[in-house]
């Protein structure tokens, strides 16, 4: 699967996936994250189900802490 993850081009082994399989490939399924697909906030329950398609433009955006 061909996705546009950040702006950046990206290739993944899975043929259909979820946000969550995504966010599995980036190590991100226990951080605090905000997933976006083409414009739109995927709520966390939804994750799940939700399927991803081909050239979709995701933004993952996670929180980082500091001081």
């Amino acid at each position: 699967m061909n996705l546009i993850v950040n702006g950046q081009p990206a290739s993944f082994s899975f043929e259909s996936g979820t946000v969550l399989d995504l966010l599995h490939a980036y190590s991100l399924e226990q951080k605090m994250v905000v997933v976006e697909i083409d414009g739109s906030i995927v709520p966390k329950p939804d994750w799940a189900a939700t399927q991803l398609e081909n050239g979709q433009r995701i933004e993952l955006v996670h929180f980082v802490g500091g001081g």
